[in-house]
C-alpha cells in the first residue's frame, strides 16, 4: 500500500493497486460523521467503438448502452434490487453515466463496511435476461421522452450537435428510442465484461473509516480470472474537425422567455494529466474574469436587462474534447452573443486585467479549499480526475503555478468568433 501526501492541502490519501488491477484509493477524513465510497469504470457514452477483450475485431454497439448497463446493474439473481439491501442498511445510493464514465456510490453515517462489500458485490454481479433487457426498454424510451420534452436538456445537445461534426459527445447519453430497442443481452454482456473489468475500474473511500478494513473488503473481490483481464481496451472515435458542424439551431417550446447556450469549440485537444489540468483551470480562471458577476460584460448584460440571475458559463475538459458553454435566459440571445464576442475582441485587443487575474486566481483557491469540507465533492472528482490521469490532489499546486500571460493566451486560442456557435429555445 502506498501513502501519498499532500502537505498544501494537509491531506493524504492510500492507494493500492489489488491484483486483479483495480484502483482503491482511500482518504481519512478524521471527525467527519459522513462517509462516501464510489465505484466508478472508466466507460461512458462516448465508447461506441472497441475490440472486446479477448477479441481481434473491432465492434460496435447501440447508442445508450453505457446507460442501459447502469439501469440493468442494480437487477439482481432472484429478483432483488440493488437499492433495496442500501435501504435497509440506511445508506443513500445512487449511479451516473455521462460521456466518459460510468459510477456507482453510496453515502451513509452507519453500516458503512456492509455498504461497501454490497457496492462491490453487485456491481460484480451482471443478471442480464431477453426479458428484463425487454422490460428495461420501455423504462428508458420514457425516461428520454422525458429528456426530449425538457428545454434546458434541449438547449444544451442542440449546443453540442451546433459544435461537433462526428464525435459521440453530440449523441444524447442515454440514446435515441431507435438505438436502445437494438440493445441485446450479448451486447450488454460484451460491454460489461470488456469495461467492467477491474483493469478499468477504480474504488474510492473518503470519511472516518480505518484504512485497513477498506483495503480488506476491497482484496476480497478478486474474483476474476486474472489471465483474461490483461489486454488493453482498444477503443475508437471519429475524426473530429477543428470546425464547428453549424453556427445556430434553433427551436421551439411552450416556454416565457428564450433559452440559449453560447458555445466555443475547443481545438487544443488530445493532452491530459497535468497539461490538461493546466489548460482546464486556465479556461476556468479566463471565464471569471470575462464573464462572471463583476465583470464589464456581465453589467452591461445585466443592466440592459438581457440577462437574469440565471446567467452562468463553464468549461468542460476531456482528453479528446473540451467545450465552453455560456447559458441562461434571454428576450434577445443574439445580443447577449453580439455582446460577449464584443468584449472577447477587445480584451484580445487591450489585453486583460492583471488585477483581475490576481483576485480571480485568489477566489479559486479558497473556493477549492472549501469543496473539501465536502466527501461528495471529493469523492466524484477524484475519480472524474483520475480517468483523465490526474491527481486531484495537484489542483491547488497547478492553480498557485499559472501565470497572467498563459490565461492571455487562452483567450486568444480558445475563444474565437469561427469556433462559437449558438443554441436557442424560443417560446412557441
Amino acid at each position: 500500500m502506498e501513502k501519498i501526501v499532500n502537505d498544501i492541502l494537509k491531506e493524504e490519501v492510500y492507494y493500492e493497486k489489488l491484483q486483479n488491477g483495480l484502483d482503491v484509493y482511500f482518504m481519512p477524513k478524521k471527525g467527519f460523521t459522513k462517509k462516501f465510497a464510489v465505484l466508478a469504470t472508466n466507460y461512458g457514452s462516448n465508447d461506441l467503438e472497441f475490440i472486446p477483450i479477448n477479441e481481434k475485431d473491432k465492434f460496435r454497439v447501440n447508442e445508450g448502452i453505457a446507460h442501459f448497463l447502469e439501469h440493468k446493474m442494480f437487477e439482481q439473481p432472484g429478483g432483488g434490487n440493488a437499492f433495496d439491501k442500501f435501504s435497509k442498511l440506511g445508506a443513500s445510493a445512487n449511479a451516473y453515466t455521462n460521456f466518459t464514465m460510468t459510477a456507482y456510490l453510496f453515502s451513509c453515517t452507519d453500516n458503512f463496511y456492509e455498504s461497501l462489500e454490497h457496492l462491490i458485490d453487485y456491481v460484480q454481479t451482471p443478471y442480464f435476461t431477453e426479458e428484463n433487457v425487454e422490460k428495461e426498454k420501455g423504462i428508458i424510451e420514457q425516461e428520454i421522452k422525458m429528456y426530449n420534452d425538457d428545454p434546458d436538456w434541449n438547449v444544451y445537445f442542440n449546443c453540442l450537435k451546433a459544435m461537433y461534426v462526428n464525435y459521440p459527445v453530440k449523441v444524447d447519453i442515454a440514446g435515441t428510442v431507435e438505438s436502445i430497442y437494438k440493445i441485446t443481452k450479448d451486447e450488454l454482456y460484451t460491454c460489461y465484461n470488456t469495461f467492467y473489468n477491474p483493469g478499468n475500474m477504480t474504488l474510492f473511500v473518503v470519511g472516518d473509516v480505518e484504512v485497513d478494513k477498506v483495503m480488506e473488503i476491497a482484496r476480497k473481490s478478486n474474483n476474476y480470472d486474472i489471465e483474461k483481464l490483461k489486454t488493453d481496451i482498444k477503443r475508437f472515435y471519429p475524426e473530429e474537425p477543428s470546425t464547428v458542424n453549424q453556427k445556430e439551431i434553433v427551436v421551439k417550446f411552450p416556454i416565457s422567455m428564450s433559452m440559449f447556450n453560447i458555445g466555443f469549440k475547443d481545438s487544443n485537444v488530445g493532452i491530459k494529466g497535468k497539461e490538461l489540468l493546466r489548460k482546464e483551470v486556465v479556461t476556468e480562471i479566463l471565464l471569471d474574469m470575462i464573464l462572471k458577476r463583476g465583470s464589464e460584460a456581465f453589467e452591461e448584460l445585466y443592466m440592459k436587462g438581457l440577462i437574469n440571475d440565471n446567467f452562468g458559463c463553464g468549461f468542460t475538459s476531456q482528453i479528446d474534447y473540451g467545450y465552453t458553454i455560456i447559458g441562461g435566459e434571454s428576450n434577445n440571445p443574439r445580443e447577449v452573443k453580439d455582446i460577449i464576442i464584443k468584449y472577447i475582441n477587445k480584451y484580445q485587443k487591450e489585453g486583460l486585467s492583471k488585477l483581475d487575474f490576481n483576485r480571480v486566481k485568489k477566489k479559486k483557491i479558497g473556493q477549492f479549499l472549501k469543496c473539501f469540507d465536502s466527501v461528495n465533492f471529493i469523492a466524484n472528482n477524484f475519480i472524474a480526475y483520475k480517468f483523465k490521469d490526474i491527481n486531484l490532489l495537484d489542483y491547488l499546486e497547478v492553480i498557485k503555478e499559472i501565470e497572467f500571460k498563459e490565461v492571455e493566451e487562452r483567450l486568444k486560442n480558445h475563444l474565437r468568433e469561427e469556433s462559437c456557435v449558438i443554441s436557442i429555445v424560443e417560446p412557441k
